[in-house]
């Protein structure tokens, strides 16, 4: 296993998001490592993506989206429910991968269907916002499995973003066919 370097990540939001299916989430902590693979993902392009957080423009809640790439933005929905996005392009341009369902794969307990629940089972609070996904000593990091599974992907419209106008219905989820893993089909 690899794990994915900066220049993966510093590229268009869309191609990240659908890149980033069949990898793996990795979250060390307490000497447990706990592996997910990525099995479903939604992109926002920018601040002109009224469903984007960064359409807000630069603040202390958004400043990581607009950050270096491969940078983790997470944040609290609900007052309870953190959520995971990884920073995507360059730096400056507001934009950023949701983490949406993971696929358990070792040391994981309780459901991954959905980014609330995902952050749950694999231990991601806001205390990892900023997380340097590239960095060698990451406590959180994404990485390469040694094999690539073959994978169909599925393109739907974002769930929860219908206050974004013609931005709710951009096909900009994604997803892996067939995967009993994904939030909603």
């Amino acid at each position: 296993m690899r794990r994915l370097e900066r220049d993966f990540f510093a590229r268009d939001t869309t191609t990240v998001a659908q890149d980033l299916l069949g990898m793996l989430l990795v979250r060390r902590a307490d000497g447990v490592e706990r592996m997910g693979r990525i099995v479903e993902t939604e992109a926002y392009v920018g601040p002109h993506d009224l469903a984007a957080h960064s359409s807000k423009g630069i603040t202390p809640r958004t400043k990581i989206m607009y950050g270096p790439p491969g940078h983790a933005y997470v944040y609290l929905i609900y007052g309870m429910h953190h959520c995971m996005n990884v920073v995507t392009e360059p730096e400056g341009h507001g934009s950023a991968v949701l983490l949406r369902a993971l696929e358990p794969v070792a040391n994981i307990d309780g459901n991954t269907r959905g980014p609330g629940l995902l952050c749950r089972a694999m231990g991601i609070d806001r205390g990892l916002n900023g997380a340097d996904l590239c960095a060698d000593d990451s406590e959180l990091r994404i990485v390469r499995p040694a094999r690539m599974p073959r994978i169909r992907i599925v393109r739907r419209p974002r769930i929860g973003v219908d206050y974004a106008g013609a931005w709710a219905h951009e096909l900009l989820r994604f997803y892996v066919d067939g995967n009993s893993w994904i939030s909603r089909k």
